[in-house]
């Protein structure tokens, strides 16, 4: 049975064979690779043959001090090199490119250089938790916390899996992550507000894409990069839906956000409207065109407008509208789940629609815009009949 002693120095611990003979055995970590030696005979009581506890305690002092186990090649790995070998990992596995790059961001920024050439295999849960302080001592974000050492939990599920095995542990496995604190809102336009918008859409060569851009966004819901990626295969008029089947990020076209976000979502007689004004601006462009073609890029093969601008162009349609400039992009993507949501559309509906992946997401614009009418149906549900209203005191 062990004998339990203080971290890092050892366990002392006896087997008996078939035939009642025990030995002392001794096992320590070094360099976080697990040692264990044969210490020797136990002394039975009454003889002098054998080694007393005392006697097994020294020699397993000795050994610690002496014995330095040959780190077999792939435990020498760093961090940086096994991060090397995962990022090929997921190119392969045809993980999305920015998946790839938020694991090469937080190698680069966090993990190697606070790793630098220490080995993937002697990395302790201590080392962790010394890394989780350090990024909570930068100012460093909860949920920013909670993707670096998440990315860091997967690379060594990936170095110690059997083909691989480079680590024998998974040392973020139990650590205590900081609690993320609960969403404080978000911002949206009003319907007054994004007509304001619309018609304070900047002169010039963008001023139609823009409108129809930002009428869109605010009743469909769509990302930013799936209204770069949206083809004029994908909205359509005789079904009355637009269809999501690709986003542009990080300048490639690709799957949208996750399975939930290749989704159909209806397009109200406005945005058919304006789309149909815009499609015959442009020419009555072929299908598989970009809807939102940039203009300056005209005869390109898939002239990709680009975000930068749009987000330029939109701060000072804002200003001109008079409202504040403050206001992302994104916010008309709010603006589609909280009129949705007061309007009474079921949750799960509003999830598909906007692809959102949790329910959770969606809920939170039902506990941010409650319905007009919900005041009204409270008082009606408390309204007191004539007979029930107590009379005056004189």
């Amino acid at each position: 049975m062990a004998t339990r002693r203080s971290y890092g120095t050892g366990a002392l611990f006896e087997r008996t064979d078939s035939a009642g003979r025990a030995t002392w055995y001794g096992k320590w970590r070094h360099n976080g690779v697990q040692v264990k030696r044969k210490i020797g005979p136990k002394r039975d009581d009454g003889s002098r043959d054998g080694l007393t506890r005392r006697a097994a305690e020294a020699e397993l002092r000795r050994l610690i001090a002496e014995v330095k186990p040959v780190v077999p090649a792939s435990e020498a790995l760093t961090v940086a090199e096994v991060g090397g070998r995962y990022l090929t990992h997921l190119e392969r596995m045809g993980r999305k490119l920015s998946t790839r790059t938020a694991v090469r961001s937080a190698l680069r920024v966090h993990l190697e250089p606070y790793f630098a050439e220490k080995s993937i295999g002697s990395i302790t849960y201590e080392d962790v938790v010394d890394l989780l302080t350090t990024l909570e001592g930068k100012g460093i974000g909860p949920k920013s916390i909670r993707n670096y050492i998440g990315t860091l939990s997967a690379l060594f599920n990936f170095a110690r899996h059997p083909r691989r095995r480079w680590a024998t542990h998974n040392p973020c496995d139990g650590l205590e992550l900081p609690a993320v604190p609960q969403h404080e809102g978000f911002r949206y336009l009003g319907l007054d507000q994004v007509d304001a918008l619309v018609e304070a859409a900047r002169p010039g060569p963008y001023e139609t894409l823009d409108c129809a851009l930002y009428r869109t966004a605010a009743m469909t819901g769509l990302r930013l990069g799936e209204l770069i990626a949206l083809r004029w295969r994908d909205v359509d008029w005789s079904a009355s839906c637009v269809r999501v089947r690709s986003n542009y990020v990080l300048g490639e076209f690709g799957t949208p956000k996750s399975k939930r976000s290749s989704r159909s979502v209806p397009m109200a007689d406005e945005v058919g409207g304006e789309l149909e004004r815009f499609y015959k601006a442009s020419g009555e462009p072929a299908d598989d065109m970009l809807v939102f073609a940039d203009p300056a890029r005209a005869g390109e093969t898939d002239p990709v407008l680009d975000k930068a601008g749009v987000l330029r162009r939109m701060r000072k349609a804002l200003k001109v509208a008079k409202l504040d400039e403050s206001h992302r992009f994104h916010d008309l993507r709010h603006t589609f789940g909280t009129a949705m949501a007061a309007a009474g559309v079921p949750m799960r509906t509003l999830q598909e629609w906007m692809g959102h992946r949790d329910i959770e997401t969606t809920q939170r614009y039902a506990d941010y815009a409650p319905r007009a009418r919900d005041a009204e149906l409270v008082a009606a549900a408390f309204q007191r009949s004539a007979s029930e209203v107590a009379p005056a005191v004189a």
